[in-house]
Order: structure tokens, then C-alpha cells, then sequence
């Protein structure tokens, strides 16, 4: 299924978007980049069954931490089941998009006129090569979940180098995701 541009969207919208806050459990605190210390950005959120997929990375000094790297430190992509809320956003760092998005699952094979924001499972489009990252629990190689593109402009991009693509992925049998992009 492909990812289409579906307009605007609420901060917390529980549906498919970027941008907006992360509806998080009780308890949770922000992740930090492990390079430069300042709180990451809340790229997209992804809902699966059950629950959602938050993604995070660094855009505190882009281009200055490895925010590419699914192992580095400067991205994160967590699992989230339950009840789950708003989460309270740091006051410091680059922590949201410029707004909110909202992403329209739409079939491959049937066209659109709607800009293409993604795509949910399949394989992945590598850029540069298959960089599938192993399961921090299990060591087994992650399910491919979801691909991004940077955003429709600049106001819901990300930093992906200029151009890249965003990949998601996921290991059920432990409920860890990982996430990296490719230029």
C-alpha cells in the first residue's frame, strides 16, 4: 500500500501521519540523541496491529549526527500497546515537524493524483544498498514495515541527506523497531 498526502491532520491524530506529538504510554520520556544530547525530533507515527510504531531522529545539528544510522544513537523507533496519550513535548531542542500530516493508505496498482508520501510493507527501496537491521533482543533480521519520503515540503520534511528515503522496521515476536534512512 502506498502512503499518500491526506492533508492536514490533528497533533494526535491516532491514524497513519507525521508530525504532530506521539501518543505514548504513561511514563514515557523522550528519547535523547546519544551524540549530541538534545532531544529528537517526532517524525511519524505508524499505528500496526496492535498498536503503533513512534519514530524519532535527531535534527538538532542535521548533517552532525549519524541520524542515518539505525544503531547509532541519533534516531529511535518504538513500539507503543495499550492506552496510550499525548505525550508532553521538551521545551528544548528540534523536537516537532512544521506541521502535521496525515498519510492515506492507498493501493499500488490504482493511480493518484495525491502526492506519495511512503509505503507500508513490501520491500524496501534501497537507495544504497540492504542495510535490514538485526532485532536488539533477538538478533534476528527486523520485518520491513513502512518506507518515508522527506515530507510534501518544507514544513513536513524531515532531514533525510536531500532526496532520501526513510525505512521502518519491525520485529513482532519482540516488539522492537528500528529506523534508518538512505540518500
Amino acid at each position: 500500500m502506498l502512503l499518500i498526502h491526506g492533508g492536514k491532520a490533528e497533533a494526535d491524530a491516532p491514524g497513519p501521519r507525521t508530525g504532530g506529538v506521539p501518543l505514548v504510554p504513561d511514563g514515557f520520556v523522550w528519547p535523547t540523541c546519544r551524540e549530541c544530547g538534545g532531544a529528537m525530533l517526532f517524525f511519524a507515527h505508524l499505528p500496526l496491529d496492535p498498536g503503533v510504531i513512534a519514530v524519532f531522529l535527531c535534527q538538532n545539528n542535521p548533517g552532525m549526527c549519524d541520524d542515518w544510522d539505525a544503531t547509532a544513537g541519533a534516531n529511535r523507533a518504538f513500539v507503543f500497546e495499550g492506552a496510550l496519550s499525548a505525550a508532553t513535548v521538551p521545551a528544548d531542542g528540534e523536537t516537532l515537524l512544521g506541521a502535521v500530516t496525515a498519510l492515506r493508505p492507498h493501493p499500488v496498482d490504482t493511480p493518484t493524483a495525491e502526492p506519495v508520501l511512503g509505503r507500508l510493507g513490501g520491500v524496501p527501496d534501497w537507495l544504497q544498498g540492504d542495510e535490514t537491521p538485526g532485532c536488539p533482543s533477538c538478533t534476528a533480521p527486523m520485518t520491513f514495515a513502512a518506507e518515508f519520503e522527506e515530507g510534501a515540503d518544507f514544513a513536513t520534511s524531515a532531514n533525510f541527506g536531500g532526496g532520501g528515503l526513510g525505512y521502518v522496521f519491525h520485529c513482532r515476536p519482540c516488539d522492537e523497531a528500528a529506523f534508518l534512512w538512505q540518500r
